[in-house]
């Protein structure tokens, strides 16, 4: 693992204001968005990292279920995969990693949610994939406690498509436009939640943070 180089203070401290923000709207609504949370060279260098990763072939079908039942499903879930691996990150994902940690501190100091580790994988859509409908936290197992997406796109435009829409409450949605440096986060067992088709490829980090009792690559590969 690369270690991440210590921040500058003006960055540091916009990760708390960005951690402060997040807790705050999770405590408030479940959910929070925040615009430029990542600075735009650190979003261009991990943009360029999974476009490379995939390249080289490292990319895999996503599924959905878990254990024997899962399966690739294209009518509901088409994006593919590959699974960010801390011990193995390269420099470009060391900020994230960092953030990550800050956030995480964050949550448990000020909504002791008990997390204590991270999941997550780089999701790329081809133009026209979606995720239908769904809700992240499995029906038998809540180890999954806050959603995080973060986007990795360049200038996107609101007629591309490809938005996240939370379906915060009976017949009200939120979207949210892949808009390279943007972070949701939101409460995993709560919020159902799509993925629009868009009209170019769509790249994130997209994983959760998990309660301690289950550690996190035990259940990592199965959706």
């Amino acid at each position: 693992m690369i270690a991440a180089p210590r921040l500058p203070a003006r960055v540091a401290m916009a990760q708390a204001v960005h951690s402060e923000i997040i807790v705050e709207g999770l405590a408030a609504t479940g959910y929070a968005v925040v615009a430029d949370a990542f600075a735009p060279e650190a979003i261009a260098a991990l943009r360029e990292r999974g476009f490379s990763l995939d390249a080289r072939g490292e990319f895999v079908a996503a599924g959905i279920g878990r254990g024997t039942a899962r399966a690739a499903r294209s009518d509901i879930r088409g994006d593919r995969i590959r699974w960010l691996d801390r011990m193995e990150a390269a420099r470009e994902e060391a900020v994230v990693w960092r953030t990550l940690d800050a956030l995480r501190n964050a949550l448990n100091g000020s909504l002791m949610l008990g997390v204590w580790s991270f999941e997550g994988h780089y999701a790329l859509y081809a133009p026209g994939a979606f995720y239908a409908r769904h809700r992240d936290a499995f029906r038998d197992d809540d180890a999954r406690v806050v959603s995080c997406v973060l986007y990795l796109n360049e200038r996107w435009h609101a007629a591309e498509g490809g938005a996240l829409r939370l379906h915060v409450a009976e017949g009200k949605c939120v979207d949210v436009l892949p808009q390279g440096g943007t972070l949701v986060t939101f409460l995993a067992g709560r919020f159902e939640h799509e993925v629009l088709a868009a009209t170019r490829p769509r790249l994130a980090l997209t994983g959760w943070f998990r309660r301690r009792e289950r550690e996190p690559h035990a259940v990592a590969r199965r959706g």
